[in-house]
Parts: C-alpha cells; structure tokens; sequence
C-alpha cells in the first residue's frame, strides 16, 4: 500500500487497527479528525468503513477512481467505499456465495449516497454486454425515481430517505448483472399532509409543479406555486435554494421511459399526486346539523368522491387518512413496477449483493410513531451488527479451540426485547389497545405502558420519573434509552397510525354529502379508489379488501415482520459493513463537531469493534475454501490434494513461510492476523526482484558495450578516449549558430549561485558583520521541504509559483513576542504563512524597503506603505539565513538598493 500513497494518503493512519493507542478513544477521534481536515472521509477499520459525510463535492468518484479501484487488493489502495463494493464483488465471484453491504448511521450521515456510489461502481466497472445494458441502466435510473417519491428536506437531511430500501443486484456466473429485486419498508405517510417547520413534503411534488410542462401542469388543475397548496406549504421552506426541483424533475422523467413506463401510466401516476394536492386544499365547516360541508367547490372537481356526513374534525381527518393511504399504496404500486422492469427471464441461479439503506437513527424535538419504529429498526440492525461481528467472532473462537480474551460490549438485545416481546413488549401492548372493546385513547396506552414494562431499566415516564423527570418528560410521552441516546416519544398519535385504517364507508364509496354543495357531490372523489377510472387506484384498492371482513394487521405488527423477514435474509448472505458518521448538525463542509461524532463512534460501538477486530484474525476460512482458492501456491498441495483439508492447510501456509504466531488452526478453521504486513512484504520482494533484473539487463548491457571485441584491461582507456571523441563530434554539429540562439546549453547551477553571492557583495560587503564569515555558504534554492509547507496554504496561493521558502521568527508589532512563521516569496509577493493560514501579504509593489542592522543578528525589517489600509503595517522577522534572503528578495524585486543596511549600536 506504501508504494502508491501520496503524502497526503498517509495523514493518520488509513486502518485504526494499526493505531498504537487503540483502546483510547480520544486517539480514535483525533485520527478522525486529522484525515477529515485533510478531506480523507473514508478510513478502515480491519474490512469496515468508517465514512465521514463532507457535506461537499470531493472529486474522489471519478470514472478514473472506480478503474482505479477494479481488481485491487483490498489493502493495496486508500480506504474508499469503491474497496467495499469491488471486496464483495471479487468474493461474490469467486466463492459463488451472496453478499450484502448494511450501511448504517443517523439521519444525515450519507447512506443514500453512499449506496448510491456502490449502485454506480457496479454499472461501471462490472462486464457487460449489450444486451444487458438496458438492466444496468434500470438498476441506477430506479434510484432517483425512488428518491423523489420516498425522500424528502429534513431538518437534518436535504435528502433524508423517508422509507427503508433493500436491493438486491442480481449477477450471472460471469459476474455480469442482469437484473434486481427492491423492498420497500415504512414509508413515512404522514409527511404526506403534515410537515415540521423548516422541512418539506416528499420531493415528487415540489418537483412536478417546478419542472411539469404547463400544458400537464393545465391538465392536471395546478399551479407552479407550491406556497398555493396546504400540503406543500406547512414547513414554509416550500422553495428550498440546494435543492434544484426543476433539474431533478428533468432526470426523474426520462427515467420513467427507460424503466418501461407507458404514457398513460404516466398520465395516472401524475393524476395521483395532483389529487392529494387538491385533496389537501378541500376546507370544510360545520352547518346547521354539526356536519361538515364545503364551502368552495373549485377543488372538488379533481377529486374521485367524498365524505359522509361527519363532523369537521372527522372530515378533515377523513381526507388526511384518504390522502395517506392513496400516496403510501401508490408508493407500493411504484415500486413493484420498477421490480417488474428489473426481472430476469433467465431463471438459472445467480448470485445477488444486497444493498441495505434504511432510515438512520432519529431524534428530533418531538418524536412519534414513524420515529420509534424507525429507532426500532436501527436496533434491530445493531443486534445484527453484534450477532455477526462482536458476539459471533468471539463464539467462533470458543468453537474453534482458539485462545482468544473476551471483549466487553453492550448487546442491546434487552431494548429489542422491551420493544418486539411478545404478549409483554411496547408493540403488543400497542395492538392491544388498538383492538380491545371500549375507547381507547393515547393516554390509556401510557397507563398500560407504566402498568406492564414500568420497571424495565430502559423505559420511563413522567410518572415513572418523579419530580426530577418533570421537566424533561411530558404527560402524553414515554422515554426509551436506546444505544444511541435517550429518546422521548409522544403518544400522540400512536394508535391512530398504528391502526392506519380509513372508514370503510370511504373506502366503498357509497357516501352522501350535505345538501349544501350538493351539485358538486356527483363529481367528487368519483374517480378514486375501488370504483376509480384510475388503473393505478384500481390494482392499489382491489374490491376484494370490501369483501374481507378480516381486520388487517397493525402497522406495528407488518413493520416487525417485514424487518423479522429482512434481518433472516442478511442472515443467509456474507456481509460488509459502512458505519456513516455526520460530523456536523448544521450540514457545513469542514466544520468537525467533537461532541457529536464522539456520541456516534460510541453509539455505532466503533471502539469494541476495533478491539475484537486487533485481539482478533482479520481472515477467517473454512479449510475447504482456503485450500481451493490458494492451492496453487504449494507444491505439495497442487494440483490436487488427497488428504485431510486441515493437513493440506497446514503444509500450504508452513512453505508459504507463516509464523506460528500469526495464525491459528481451529477444528475447522483457519485464522491469520498481519495479512497487510504480509502482502507490503510480497511487494516489497517483487519490487527487489524486479530491480535485481534491472541492474543485471544494465550490467550486461554496459559490459558488452565497453569489451565488445576488446580484451577486458584495467582502465579501458579506448572507451574512455571514444566516449570523449562521440562527444566532442556530437557539440560540433549541434552548436548554436548565434549567440541569441535559444538551444544553447543551460549554465551549470553554480553560475546562477554566482549571481546571487554578486548582489550580496553589492549590498552587504563592507557594511554588516558576519558578510565574510558566509561567503563559503552556498545559497540554497529554498529552506523548506515541499512537505512542510501546508497543502491548504499551497491552494490559497492558486497558480502562485513558491521560489523560496524560509522558516523565520516574526515578532509581534506591539510587546514583540516572538512566533514561529514561514516566509515564502513569489513572483507577486512574499507571504508570512502561519500553519495553513497566510498571516500577511506584502505585494511588491506596495513594498517601501527592506532594512537590516549592521550587526551580526538575523533581524530583517519589510517595510510598507503607511497608507495602505490593506496592510498591517512593517514584518519584523528574525532569520538565520540573512543574506541568502535578503538577496533573493531583491533579485525578486529586481531592485538591488531595496535592501538597506542600517548602523547598529
């Protein structure tokens, strides 16, 4: 990995297990630090990712770093989400076993977009032929598609996916991808007709009405103006400046066609959106009998039917629920169409990476029902990060008779348990308040909390809490201690989106309406639901549903056995792991919050992760695989092998030159640590040889070109004489026919030192001690190394060329206290740097003189204008090469007399 690491590669260590300190986590979080200050988001730990969001453009996703990173060593290069995907899809091949990347952090983090750089990496570097182009194609235009309907502005996230997506890429046996398969968990429907202040509806809508064409906008009864529509406008943030509607709008809509949809599919689908629009912006009042009626008809036009005589409370609740349960289905509708557009028809086996991006963890000033099963999900997806990483490693070591010291870690089973427990967890005792008899409020569900899981250790009330929780815990809310913090949810709300059913007497639409407005009642909502002219509404709310007089599950219930069957999927395949961390609230580029990402290294248990991963073997194979995959190395071992798997193992890695102290042979597993010592010294032995080859084809070639045909003799004085002759002949027919010829040798560099020690005669002789002492010093071209000077320093100067550089010592204008600067000196200027900042910048032009004592010190005095404002007024610096920069900066200035030598006391 050395050999193709820049200086700036090397900042940190690029592996936190080759940290010395690595039990210290302050030593953990300062590596961080130093690699993100020099935009180096990405740093290992063993084979996980640990990725820093830079909230910026980088440059490090070019086509040339994904050719870069195909069929790389996983250690040979920086650490780079590119060395996951391709690390997977090197052991999908040759394994022929599924894989899956789980990519994890809290809101904000970078997940979408990190899996939107696997999804990318794949398209690219994998092969393909022509015929297939159309599915890869498919597979990374489903992205946005599902991004403008499933994600929308948060607080915390322009982009925040507002449902969990698992993807399963599909390849053949030629590893080429040739279909995929996508699960929807969760969508967040409420957003549909309710967002917080300083946060945004789903993207599709902003998008529709900033990018449609006004002929679709015309047809479909909308207006550009999101601010127009109550559904677009409650976060007030409705025409939000990073986010680009318009152009999303562009990309989303050719993706349609290249994902098969039809024009009319098209058409439906956009009618969709404009109706909950217009649904959202039906007010009602109540009338004479207490119902609700509606007092402007303009929008009831573009709706399909209506309401039933219902309170105005109940009606807008009614058309909220309508709302929700039109966009939640459609959403489901859109992505089995993506998944009918991504099947295979060839039914052969393959092979699949599954690509896991969920919802990070949430915790907001108020935290519902769509963010406790969020919550839940990330620790179910901990569990599973626990189960197959800290807990299973250890109980493979016991298993395998392998010496091993336990690691301590908090295994979080015990909240999974308080949550998903049958009969007794949160989730049951939600859906029992949700079908028993009688009424059932948000305030008994709390009361059944406190009466069934009160004395767990990570649950509290208010009540729970006395008189010190009152503050900080509400009457309708319960706190949970997650393993990312404490949060406090509100009831309110949970048993309405639990049951998340609409009247069923909306659903059938047999509904009248008030005699007020009765002309407009025929036409409303007519087109909607089982009875709609809509094909989309008809395959969402199937007439069967009327028919079924079963109660359907709970949304609690379908989210935790949809996430049941989720976590048993990751369970058959080999994992890899991307732990996303947000270094900032505010979303700033280069702003690195200690307190916040220490919070998530603890909670994303990177420190017990990076001591089982350094107590531990980074490679672990079954006999079987490694003695396939490796056979050829040994041979004893190649072609074939006749005995006990372990016996071939063992034979292999004693000629292969393994320390006994380096890897450990279990019942049935071999283990090795140091395998990136052990591949640099593979390196480092090819590179010996091939220069060994080097220096032989040169010897051998200087040899016979010395005694080819001569007798070899002590000083080979014909060579020599012949070099000599070749070489006057050669000057002879190439010299310069004028002395203002351009192709005249360059002089030797001592002439150009000889210049320099001219001016500095012409200033110094005779005026300042120590001038004969330094007669005998060559000038240098600079006194600093191109790694001292800062790379951000290097970017403010832009195209500025450095021509010297000099450590010096600048005294402080006022009390004169000495600090440690870098003078550097351009064609421009001369800049006083300290660290990665410039300090001063004295242009030329604006410089009145240079003056020094005619002492012995190092004390050189820049003088400027008094009336340039943009100064700050003289330099005094401190040098110990006065001369050497004294002369330099007056050859710069092309003024000899600049410098003045003053007489010291």
């Amino acid at each position: 990995m050395e050999g193709t690491l820049t200086a700036r590669d090397k900042v940190g260590v690029q592996d936190f297990v080759l940290l010395d300190a690595y039990t210290s986590e302050s030593a953990f979080l300062e590596n961080l630090r130093k690699r993100f200050r020099e935009n180096l988001i990405y740093t290992y730990i063993g084979t996980l990712l640990v990725s820093v969001n830079p909230y910026q453009e980088l440059g490090i996703y070019t086509a040339s770093q994904m050719e870069l990173y195909q069929g790389v060593n996983f250690f040979e290069l920086p650490p780079h989400v590119y060395a996951i995907a391709d690390n997977a899809y090197r052991m999908m091949c040759s394994e022929l076993n599924n894989h899956f990347i789980l990519i994890s952090g809290e809101s904000g983090a970078g997940k979408t977009e990190a899996s939107k750089k696997i999804l990318q990496y794949f398209a690219v570097t994998c092969p393909m032929t022509q015929s297939l182009q159309i599915a890869r194609d498919r597979l990374l235009l489903s992205i946005p598609i599902l991004e403008a309907f499933g994600n929308a502005k948060t607080l915390r996230n322009d982009n925040s996916s507002r449902f969990g997506k698992y993807m399963d890429i599909q390849f053949d046996f030629q590893g080429i991808p040739v279909g995929g398969h996508i699960i929807s968990y969760l969508i967040e429907k409420s957003r549909v007709v309710y967002q917080n202040h300083g946060e945004r509806n789903f993207h599709i809508f902003y998008q529709l009405l900033a990018g449609g064409e006004v002929e679709r906008l015309t047809s479909l009864g909308l207006e550009q103006d999101p601010h127009l529509y109550k559904y677009l406008s409650q976060g007030h943030c409705a025409r939000e400046s990073p986010i680009n509607d318009k152009n999303d709008w562009k990309t989303v809509f050719n993706a349609f066609f290249v994902i098969d949809f039809t024009e009319a599919d098209l058409e439906n689908l956009f009618g969709i959106i404009a109706s909950v629009l217009h649904l959202g912006n039906i007010c009602f009042k109540e009338d004479k009998q207490g119902c609700a009626s509606v007092p402007d008809t303009h929008e009831i036009k573009w709706i399909a039917k209506v309401i039933c005589p219902l309170t105005v409370e109940l009606s807008v609740y009614a058309r909220d629920a309508m709302a929700k349960a039109i966009y939640g289905r459609t959403f489901t509708w859109l992505v089995n169409k993506i998944n009918s557009s991504l099947v295979n028809q060839d039914f052969t086996q393959k092979t699949v990476i599954g690509l896991l991006d969920i919802y990070g963890f949430e915790v907001f000033d108020k935290n519902g029902f769509e963010q406790f099963c969020i919550n839940y999900c990330n620790e179910k997806l901990q569990q599973l990060l626990i189960e197959r990483t800290l807990k299973a490693e250890q109980a493979e070591y016991e298993s395998e008779g392998i010496e091993w010291e336990p690691v301590q870690y908090f295994n979080n089973k015990i909240i999974c348990d308080l949550v998903e427990e049958r009969h007794r967890g949160i989730m049951s005792i939600l859906d029992e308040e949700c079908i028993r008899p009688g009424p059932a409020t948000d305030l008994s569900f709390l009361e059944k909390l406190e009466e069934k899981v009160g004395k767990h250790a990570h649950f509290q009330t208010r009540k729970l809490a006395g008189p010190k929780g009152w503050k900080r815990i509400g009457w309708l809310e319960f706190r949970l201690l997650h393993y990312a913090g404490e949060v406090t949810y509100s009831t309110k709300g949970f048993l309405e989106k639990n049951n998340d059913l609409l009247y069923r007497h909306l659903k059938e639409g047999g509904m009248s309406f008030s005699a007020h407005g009765a002309s407009s009642v025929l036409a409303l909502f007519t087109q909607v639901l089982c009875g709609s002219q809509n094909s989309i509404l008809r395959e969402c709310f199937l007439v069967a549903e009327l028919e079924n007089r079963r109660r359907p599950p709970t949304v609690g219930t379908q989210f935790k056995n949809s996430l049941s069957s989720l976590l048993e999927l990751l369970t058959s395949k080999e994992p890899s792991y991307i732990r996303c961390i947000k270094p900032n609230e505010r979303k700033e580029p280069s702003k690195f919050d200690d307190f916040l990402i220490s919070h998530q290294i603890k909670y994303l248990g990177l420190m017990e992760h990076l001591r089982v991963r350094r107590a531990g073997f980074a490679y672990r194979r079954k006999y079987e695989h490694f003695l396939q995959r490796y056979k050829s190395l040994c041979p004893d071992t190649w072609p074939h092998w006749h005995g006990p798997p372990g016996e071939g193992v063992e034979r292999l890695i004693k000629y292969i030159g393994y320390q006994p102290q380096d890897y450990k042979l279990g019942n049935g597993l071999f283990s090795a640590t140091k395998l990136e010592a052990y591949w640099r010294g593979a390196l480092a032995r090819r590179e010996i040889k091939r220069r060994r080859w080097a220096v032989q084809i040169i010897r051998r070639f200087i040899k016979g070109f010395i005694n080819r045909d001569k007798p070899l003799c002590p000083d080979n004085e014909e060579f020599v004489v012949l070099v000599r002759k070749n070489y006057i002949l050669n000057l002879r027919y190439h010299v310069p026919k004028s002395v203002l010829d351009q192709s005249w040798l360059r002089p030797p560099g001592i002439l150009e030192n000889m210049q320099q020690k001219v001016v500095t005669s012409e200033i110094f002789r005779g005026k300042k001690d120590g001038y004969t002492d330094s007669l005998n010093q060559p000038f240098a071209c600079s006194r600093l190394d191109e790694g001292d000077i800062n790379p951000k320093v290097l970017q403010l100067l832009g195209s500025e060329k450095i021509q010297y550089g000099v450590p010096v010592i600048k005294y402080d204008r006022k009390g004169f206290k000495a600090r440690q600067r870098q003078l550097l000196l351009t064609l421009r200027a001369a800049y006083v740097v300290e660290l990665s900042k410039i300090k001063q910048k004295i242009e030329y032009s604006a410089l009145r003189g240079v003056s020094t004592s005619s002492l012995s010190d190092g004390i050189l005095v820049i003088h400027v204008s008094p009336g340039d404002k943009q100064q700050k007024g003289d330099a005094i610096l401190q040098c110990d090469y006065i001369f050497e920069v004294a002369t330099k900066l007056a050859m710069l200035i092309k003024k000899e007399h600049v410098v003045r030598v003053v007489q010291g006391r």
